[in-house]
Parts: C-alpha cells; sequence; structure tokens
C-alpha cells in the first residue's frame, strides 16, 4: 500500500534526523533539514529507493513508534516541550511490558501465540482503551495518543497488515522500552544500595 511506503520514509527520515547533529540550527532551519533528509529517503539503490531498501532488512514501524518519532522530532525543533521522565517511564514501561507479552511467545517460547489476537482484536483493543485511558488520567497525553493513533490506523486499514499488533508495536520500539526500563530498574537499585550505605557510615565529628 502506498501508506506503507511513505511510512517507510517518514520513519527513515525522523530516524536519520534524530540521529544527526543539529548544528544549532534554528526551528526553521531544522525543519528543513527534516524535508532534506525525507526527501533522500527516496535516492535510488539498487533499483530500490533508500528507505524501501532499508524496509528490505528493518521491516515496518508500528504507528506508535512514529508517534513517538514525530513528538522527538518535534521535541529537537522545539515545537514541544520536552515530557517530565516519569510519564516517558510510564511509556516504555508499556511497551516493554507488550513487547514481552508478544515477541518471546511469538519466536516459539510457549505453546500460546499472543499475535493471531490480532486478526480479530476485540478483546485486546479494549485492554489497550483501557491502558491508554489509565495513562490519560496520569497525565500522560503522549502514551495516550500513541495507543489511540494506533487503535485509530488499524480501524482505518492505514497500513496492508490485517494484525492489530503490527500497528501497536514493533521489535525496535520493545527491545529499547525493554533496555530503559532495565536501566532505569538498575539506577534504582544502585541509588537505593548507595543510599543504605551511606546511612551505615559514621557521622563525623
Amino acid at each position: 500500500m502506498m501508506a506503507d511506503l511513505w511510512l517507510s520514509h517518514l520513519t527513515l527520515a525522523l530516524l536519520a534526523f534524530l540521529l544527526t547533529p543539529g548544528f544549532g540550527l534554528g526551528a526553521v532551519w531544522q525543519a528543513v533539514r527534516l524535508m532534506v533528509l525525507l526527501a533522500l529517503s527516496f535516492v535510488p539503490i539498487e533499483g530500490l529507493s533508500l528507505a524501501a531498501y532499508t524496509h528490505s532488512f528493518t521491516g515496518d514501524a508500528a504507528i506508535t513508534s512514529l508517534v513517538a518519532l514525530l513528538y522527538l522530532a518535534g521535541v529537537r525543533v522545539g515545537l514541544v516541550p520536552c515530557m517530565e521522565r516519569a510519564r516517558s517511564i510510564q511509556i516504555v514501561v508499556v511497551m516493554a511490558a507488550l513487547g514481552l507479552f508478544l515477541y518471546p511467545a511469538t519466536l516459539g517460547l510457549s505453546y500460546f501465540d499472543p499475535y493471531r489476537l490480532g486478526y480479530q482484536p476485540r478483546h485486546l483493543i479494549l485492554f489497550i482503551g483501557v491502558i491508554a485511558f489509565a495513562l490519560l488520567a496520569l497525565g500522560n497525553r503522549l502514551g495516550a495518543c500513541m495507543l489511540g493513533l494506533a487503535t485509530l490506523a488499524f480501524s482505518l486499514g492505514f497500513k496492508s497488515s490485517p494484525n492489530y499488533w503490527d500497528y501497536l508495536i514493533d521489535p525496535f520500539i520493545a527491545l529499547y522500552s525493554c533496555v530503559a526500563v532495565t536501566g532505569y530498574l538498575v539506577r534504582m537499585a544502585w541509588t537505593g544500595k548507595s543510599a543504605k550505605r551511606d546511612t551505615r557510615l559514621p557521622a563525623q565529628a
């Protein structure tokens, strides 16, 4: 589908935009730089555009990943404020949990295949809706928007895939979220250990 093609181009351009330095450019020139990167994604390589060539190795990005990339690009350009750390942790916890539910079983580590739930996802959509409303109640509009737009895109058939999971999560956001949650837990454990050790130090005269 044409939407899949444009999704690949936009995803590649946003990733390049976020991974390359901004050179201290203002908001207008940052937007121009993003447009240039989007144009470069159409450069042909071995008969395929750069985006299509990359897509052949990486597969489609989920709508949640695209929304997150757009938000980060907006932060970099200066259009939106940076999110509080607590809310970003809420998002990565949700995405890591979804990834841990989906991918280990999909890789054959369980007889239950949750990917099949995505073909007739009424119950799954209801569950994701509850999570989205919970995030919204916590003031996490980005997290609610990621899940809500993924559901809306699935309802509209935005991508060629008929499976809800392909709109909801991909290996990259799942892996990033798992690493981020692990790092957060390690820091919490280290901070708690350091604080406990400091309380045991004798008071100096």
